[in-house]
């Protein structure tokens, strides 16, 4: 997995658009003056997913995912362009990786024919203590 993690973030990385935008938060008059927030945007369609990890990435995406297909991804928590971008590619990296991990399949329970008697009784014995709390008929 680890060779199509990279073939991936390398593809993601090449048709990236990056944003700048003024940005709230620490800097004190700075952010007023530079824009140093960024927007990355992926579209998740040209980045040649097969069918079971593009629909893991759109349920990860949620709210990020756009009507056009696209990832948005703001980053402002820095002061620096650099490091916000940074910033902004190693979530779209960890999305991608959470992505392309395959969910382990539940193992169903097996219960022995024992376990199974027992487990009836104690229902039985339980519905019969809550029909006794029904209204009294006089």
């Amino acid at each position: 997995m680890g060779g199509r993690l990279e073939e991936l973030l390398s593809r993601a990385n090449a048709i990236a658009e990056e944003n700048f935008i003024a940005a709230s938060g620490p800097g004190g008059q700075n952010v007023n003056k530079v824009a140093t927030a960024v927007q990355l945007r992926v579209n998740i369609y040209e980045l040649g997913l097969t069918p079971r990890v593009f629909h893991r990435l759109k349920k990860l995406a949620g709210s990020k995912l756009n009507m056009a297909g696209e990832i948005l991804i703001d980053a402002r928590s820095h002061r620096t362009q650099e490091a916000n971008r940074r910033d902004a590619r190693e979530r779209l990296g960890e999305l991608i990786e959470e992505a392309l991990k395959e969910p382990k399949r539940r193992a169903k329970t097996r219960v022995n024919r024992l376990n199974k008697k027992k487990r009836l009784a104690n229902k039985k014995a339980h519905g019969e203590k809550k029909a006794l709390r029904g209204k009294i008929d006089l």
